[in-house]
């Protein structure tokens, strides 16, 4: 085993000239079962037996209601550049149990391939097939009792941010996915995306470092323009497939201006839906995952959770 490092990118991950990947962050495992502190219970389910593919899912209050009522459904997808973390990540798992908690919602958290082994679009593929597998038959004994599917969110923070805005696309482009399933809207946090240009001074001492871990994800992107990375050069933005958007940002956090320019962009489109653009001030990237008990954490938290609630 090689020590001869070929590609270093930390704090992120790290390949070592035999190919060798080290990821330095989203390694850990937690198992799924009830949260003590929300009661929220979590449950993983194989939605792909061939590839062994799962989702994880959170209901609040599965025991505790009497005459249950049906919830809107949130499909999550987990932050990490398209190169490290997974759906037993404990600092997701911890985030959507209370999500859940507080949002009042049925969670389904899917767990996609990531590079460098399995670069993109493995994670746009896996990510389909669990919207798919939402609309289908397999799902009714999961979601039939708890969720209602024609009240249909997605969300994530970083990648999983562009995650939810490109399985949007696709929704919107394809006509949907089927089934029950209504999507209704989605919410960016800290929405991960880029260009070959600076937008800001906050984009400079990381810039380096953003750019190799984009040749990581997507390795046949001819360069920071691609438009899975740039929305500037994404021609069907305008069929954004969901009524509504909600992007959350934080003030000190370096990908800010990319947010701020996607809600521009939108509002130049056909698009023509309902946009809120939050920012959290005082605040650097990941906030609220590094530090949930902080009085901006709560806010983030209302925002977001009131988005899945209001007409």
């Amino acid at each position: 085993m090689s020590n001869e490092i070929a590609i270093d990118l930390t704090p992120i991950v790290k390949i070592y000239k035999d190919g060798r990947v080290e990821r330095l962050r989203g390694t850990a495992r937690v198992a799924d079962g009830v949260d003590p502190k929300t009661g929220v219970e979590s449950t993983d389910v194989v939605i792909s037996p061939e590839t062994g593919r799962y989702i994880r899912l959170y209901i609040p209050n599965p025991t505790t209601e009497s005459t249950p009522q049906k919830k809107p459904l949130l499909v999550y997808f987990h932050g990490g550049t398209y190169l490290t973390s997974s759906a037993a990540d404990p600092y997701f798992h911890n985030y959507l149990n209370s999500l859940a908690a507080s949002a009042n919602v049925v969670i389904v958290s899917v767990d996609y391939r990531i590079g460098p082994e399995e670069p993109l679009p493995a994670a746009f593929e896996d990510s389909w097939s669990a919207l798919k597998w939402i609309a289908s038959s397999d799902s009714d004994k999961w979601l039939s009792p708890h969720a209602d599917r024609g009240r249909l969110f997605m969300a994530g923070d970083g990648a999983g941010a562009n995650l939810s805005h490109q399985m949007a696309l696709k929704y919107g482009l394809e006509g949907g996915v089927g089934g029950e399933v209504k999507l209704i809207g989605i919410v960016l946090v800290i929405p991960y995306f880029w260009g070959s240009a600076r937008m800001s001074k906050q984009e400079e001492p990381l810039a380096a470092i953003t750019d190799g871990l984009w040749r990581l994800a997507l390795p046949t992107a001819k360069d920071m323009d691609d438009p899975i990375i740039n929305p500037e050069n994404e021609p069907n933005l305008g069929k954004l497939g969901c009524e509504k958007v909600l992007i959350c940002l934080a003030e000190k956090d370096w990908f800010k201006a990319r947010g701020l320019h996607y809600a521009e962009l939108l509002k130049k489109s056909e698009w023509g839906g309902d946009l809120q653009v939050h920012e959290i001030k005082g605040v650097p990237h990941n906030f609220y995952l590094d530090h949930p008990e902080t009085q901006q954490a709560a806010e983030l938290m209302k925002i977001v959770s009131d988005f899945f609630h209001t007409t």
